[in-house]
């Protein structure tokens, strides 16, 4: 099933990413996208559960009311990151057809916030 993965801005402020539902014009499975800087003053992307401290999964809805600004694209690997986070699964790279790096890794969001 594929996913129309929407990046946007929400009237508070925060970016969040989400799979939109246009029947109910809601973001599903919201995840906030936060910046950290680095020490080599560049910026690492996060994503983490919209709900978060108090969620520790990505769920929920956001109705689209509260949408500000949607991006016009999203670039390809932050939409897998998302997919993975959401579904706790690695995803294969679109024509690779070595699937010896798919592993069971989850990803542990209260362990990066430590």
């Amino acid at each position: 099933m594929a996913y129309d993965i929407r990046l946007v801005k929400l009237a508070n402020g925060d970016m969040v990413l989400g799979k939109w539902n246009a029947e109910r014009e809601v973001l599903q499975d919201p995840a906030v996208l936060q910046t950290l800087p680095t020490a080599q003053g560049g910026v690492q992307m996060l994503l983490l559960p919209f709900g978060y401290p108090f969620d520790t999964e990505i769920e929920g809805e956001i109705d689209g009311r509260h949408v500000l600004y949607q991006y016009k694209s999203v670039p390809e690997e932050l939409k897998t990151k998302y997919l993975e986070a959401a579904s706790n699964l690695t995803l294969a790279t679109p024509g690779s057809l070595d699937l010896s790096g798919l592993g069971g890794k989850v990803t542990d969001f209260g362990k990066i916030i430590k």
